[in-house]
Formats: structure tokens, C-alpha cells, sequence
């Protein structure tokens, strides 16, 4: 009997002093500026981060040497409200265009000065049950820290 393994999702929310436009835009455009350059998964030492900002698009680290390395996909990009990422980042934290976990980030306007921002990362049992759960663990504790470097660097218009 086989059965069939469900990972919870790691779901965190903040709220972003900025309208909704410029938050989505400093979440996607200006990811080189809030996501730590010590974060990576890819050579050392990271020169930036980015997000090539498209349906298909790359999350990329690019070291020193101008060496490339994928971190994510865009499988949806509906801005200023959303964009889902499928990771591709294995629980030793190494890429791996084989994992496929799940980032889903949603951008809700507050009036025209704050937006509430949800992300959910989940699927984690599409890494297998043990390294599934270790990547949950890793990224539960990870992403709070990241969405508040995210807010900080939103309020800098």
C-alpha cells in the first residue's frame, strides 16, 4: 500500500509600508537588493540576485566570476498581484532543476500606501518525505528574517 506523503506549507504574511505596485516591484526587480548575498546556493561570492521579471522567467544568483546559477522558475506572473516560482533547490541546498517545490506570493493592496503580502511556500513532498521535511524545517525558519529585510527595503522609494 502506497501512501501518499503531505508536507504542511510554510505560510507567512507581512505588511509592506508601499503601494502595491512598488512592493511587488521591489519583491521582483529588486531582489539583488534585499536577499542577502550570503543566501546562495551557487558560487561565492554572490555579485547579485535577480529575477528576470516574465512568465519563464529565472531567479539567478551571479557570482563574482559571472558565473550563473538558477534558483527558481516564474510559472506565473500576474503583476502587481502575484507570481508563483517553482524552487529548484534540494535540501543539502544545492540547485537541482529536479526539485519542485513551490513559491506563491500574493500582493493585496491596504488602501494606497500598504500592501498585505502572503507567501506560501509548499509541495514540499515533491523532494521525497525526509528531504521534503528538512527543506520545510530550513525554510519555515529562513523566510520570516528574508520577508522582513523585503518590508525594509520596500520603504526606500
Amino acid at each position: 500500500m502506497n501512501e501518499t506523503v503531505v508536507i504542511a506549507p510554510v505560510r507567512k504574511t507581512i505588511r509592506v509600508n508601499a503601494p502595491i505596485a512598488h512592493a511587488f516591484d521591489v519583491f521582483t526587480s529588486g531582489l539583488t537588493r534585499w536577499w542577502p548575498h550570503d543566501h546562495g546556493v551557487g558560487k561565492k561570492p554572490i555579485q547579485k540576485v535577480l529575477m528576470e521579471p516574465r512568465l519563464g522567467g529565472r531567479w539567478l544568483e551571479i557570482a563574482e566570476d559571472g558565473s550563473e546559477t538558477g534558483v527558481a522558475t516564474i510559472t506565473l506572473w500576474e503583476p502587481p498581484h502575484r507570481l508563483v516560482l517553482v524552487w529548484q533547490v534540494n535540501a543539502q541546498w544545492q540547485p537541482d532543476l529536479t526539485m519542485r517545490s513551490e513559491v506563491d506570493v500574493r500582493f493585496a493592496a491596504d488602501g494606497p500606501d500598504a500592501t498585505d503580502v502572503e507567501l506560501v511556500h509548499h509541495k514540499f513532498e515533491t523532494m521525497g518525505a525526509e528531504a521534503g521535511a528538512s527543506m520545510r524545517r530550513d525554510v519555515d525558519g529562513g523566510w520570516p528574517g528574508l520577508l522582513e529585510r523585503f518590508a525594509e527595503e520596500a520603504l526606500r522609494r
